[in-house]
């Protein structure tokens, strides 16, 4: 089992009960990496940044680099942070705005002069409410210390930020629903193009989206260079990335590994991390990125935590989260409970994601409670392709974001690897999981 010695670049403070202060911040070398980029032309800090080939944290994995170098040129720009961490079991960006706020906030100050932008907003989910508490207490604290406001560290260079709670719907998660809801819309997803946020975006300016994740790692990158994160990982998957392992392990919680060069094995099963399957158990299945994400069985377990190794096996890395299940599970109730999830979480603005999502949603309640149908499997296959024809991964677009889509991941995955157990149900009447 290889456990990498990679350094650990966003998690290097949490393990300070205190991390969250700006005292410990400075003592552990906060705001250092803001001096040094200070020093920098704008130009040569965004060019670190593409030399490190960063994808972003929150899902799709896009270079944040090339992200910046799309931002139309004009005299009004904003930077905005995603940290609407709503995907069920994901937890990765809330121990860090929670336990290393001052970090999120060096890298925000960090891009925001990489990109000479002059106003940023932090974008949290309102549940945060520990996460808000602390980064608007860090925020103060960064003004007051001079890394934040007017002429930061006598530099000339000028950035405000603005913490904005969001209202706890799952849809702004996606950049251009959150952009509705700082605007103080609806969060309903934007047509793109032409609304791809580096062209209009907030308030109809061009707009950098990025995660939290991605933002804590600026400060590692400017101080040890683009190329020394670039060594870490491998091909596209450089640097360092927070899983956030959850179910049936006996050691849930967030890891910080080296990308591509540790597998989902080593996440799972190492003891110094996951431990292996609870009370002994063998694996059944394991969600890889999210539950938007398709199913892997146990043979796929020695995959590398890589984007394109994932991709190439019909999954995603997306979120970050990875969620075991042993072989008591219920696939017909896990997939069920996931669809449920998003059928209640759909922003209703596409007719495929807002009446397909209940459709799936109630067919799969009426299995699971025992009343299911002998044709009620080749209807929900019929209703999920529909929604993402061909249930190919990634899925084919017929809705505005790819929430839609992504809703019959779980329930062909389910049926393809364990039609048995549908079956069985509807026969039965029954679950026989109990």
């Amino acid at each position: 089992m290889a456990v990498t010695d990679a350094p650990r670049i966003v998690t290097a403070r949490i393990d300070h009960p205190d991390s969250y202060t700006l005292e410990r911040a400075l003592a552990t070398g906060a705001y250092e990496g803001l001096r040094k980029a200070l020093t920098m032309t704008p130009e040569a800090v965004a060019a670190e940044v593409d030399a490190a080939s960063l994808l972003g944290r929150g899902g799709a994995g896009f270079p944040a680099g090339r992200k910046w170098a799309m931002l139309r040129q004009s005299p009004v720009t904003y930077l905005v942070v995603n940290g609407d961490e709503s995907e069920p079991a994901t937890f990765k960006d809330h121990l860090l705005v929670e336990r290393d706020p001052h970090q999120l906030i060096e890298g925000v100050v960090i891009a925001a002069y990489a990109l000479q932008v002059t106003r940023a907003f932090i974008f949290l989910r309102g549940e945060f409410a520990l996460g808000l508490e602390r980064v608007q207490a860090a925020l103060n604290e960064a003004y007051a210390h001079g890394a934040v406001g007017a002429d930061i560290f006598g530099s000339g260079f000028s950035v405000d930020i603005v913490v904005h709670p969001g209202a706890g719907a799952y849809i702004c998660g996606e950049e251009t629903s959150l952009l509705e809801s700082l605007e103080g819309k609806r969060g309903f997803p934007r047509i793109k193009p032409p609304f791809f946020p580096a062209a209009i975006g907030l308030y109809g300016e061009p707009t950098v989206v990025n995660n939290v994740e991605t933002m804590s790692n600026l400060p590692w990158i400017v101080t040890n260079g683009g190329a020394a994160f670039a060594a870490l990982g491998e091909g596209r998957s450089t640097g360092t990335r927070l899983f956030a392992l959850a179910g049936h392990v006996r050691n849930p919680g967030v890891y910080e590994l080296e990308m591509a060069k540790t597998t989902f094995a080593d996440l799972i099963n190492a003891p110094v991390l996951g431990g292996g399957v609870r009370h002994g158990r063998e694996l059944k299945a394991f969600i890889p990125g999210g539950v938007s994400a398709p199913w892997f069985g146990p043979d796929q377990i020695d995959l590398p935590l890589g984007q394109d190794e994932v991709g190439a096996a019909g999954s995603m890395l997306g979120s970050g989260s990875v969620v075991v299940m042993d072989d008591h599970t219920c696939a017909v109730r896990a997939s069920w409970r996931i669809t449920k999830f998003f059928s209640r979480e759909s922003c209703g603005q596409c007719t495929p994601c807002r009446e397909g999502s209940g459709w799936l949603e109630r067919i799969m309640e009426r299995i699971e409670t025992g009343r299911g149908r002998p044709d009620d499997l080749d209807l929900l296959l019929d209703a999920c392709d529909n929604i993402a024809p061909g249930l190919t991964w990634p899925p084919q677009q017929t809705t505005i974001c790819v929430l839609g889509p992504s809703i019959p991941s779980s329930i062909h995955s389910a049926i393809t690897m364990f039609r048995d157990e549908f079956l069985t149900h509807i026969k039965e009447g029954g679950c026989p999981h109990g």
